[in-house]
Formats: C-alpha cells, structure tokens, sequence
C-alpha cells in the first residue's frame, strides 16, 4: 500500500508523461538528452507540516522538483520555454492532481547553461512544484 507522499508523486510523474519529452524519476541525467528534451522528477521535500488536532492532521507543502534539460542545437532557448510552459500547462489543467492535493503549483525556473565537453551546451533548469496535502499520518 503506497503512502499518501507516494501516491501524490506517482500522479504527478503520471501527468508530466503525457507531454511529448521523456520524463524519468529520480534518475541521473544520461549521457544523451533526448530532441524533445527530458524532464527529470525529484521527490523533493515535504518540509515541516502544519499540524492541527481533532481531528489530527499533518498539513504539507511537500516541495519536489523537476529537472527540465534540453541539448538542441539551433532554437534551443525556443525548446526550452516550449518544454517548462508544457510542464505549467498540464499542472493548470488539474490544480488537485485528481483530488488528491488540495493544490498544486509551480514556481518560476532560473534557466542556466551548461557546457557538455565535444556536445551542444545543455540549457536546464529546476522547476519547483509545491504540493499541497494533507495526511493523517506524517509516515502515511
């Protein structure tokens, strides 16, 4: 039986799959980023919830991160934007990932460019995603 944590987590990886780039979770970055890009889910940190009592809950704004590279050659600032807006897209479609948050949101990436030695500069950034849930149980 998945944990509450889990389960949120899973949902999202479920929902940044239907985008046209890969989308691994938890992974390294491999030696050849896909055309379309690739975006990497972090499982990020849940953080200190709120807690309040009778009945008791844990509230989170559980903080996971997703990595989103691209290594394309001619409009890769163009490719980029494309990927990160796809990612904020999908999530203003469905704000409670299907009932299962109270919210979700993305926070603004800070795009950097990274050298790759004999290839085509990476250009990446962390996409925060904050997840707002509740849980009866901080371990649940």
């Amino acid at each position: 039986m998945s944990t509450t944590r889990e389960t949120i987590l899973l949902a999202l990886h479920t929902l940044l799959q239907t985008q046209p780039a890969p989308v691994l979770r938890g992974e390294v970055l491999p030696e050849r980023v896909p055309a379309d890009g690739l975006l990497i889910l972090r499982d990020g940190d849940p953080g200190e919830p709120a807690v309040t009592l009778s009945p008791l809950r844990y509230h989170y704004q559980h903080r996971a991160e997703v990595e989103a590279i691209v290594q394309a050659g001619t409009g890769r600032d163009a490719a980029f934007d494309s990927l990160a807006a796809g990612v904020g897209t999908l999530l203003s479609a469905d704000r409670t990932l299907g009932g299962l948050c109270d919210w979700i949101e993305a926070e603004a990436p800070r795009p950097v460019d990274l050298a790759v030695d004999g290839a085509a500069t990476l250009k990446a950034a962390v996409i925060p995603i904050v997840l707002h849930y509740s849980t009866g149980d901080p371990l649940a």
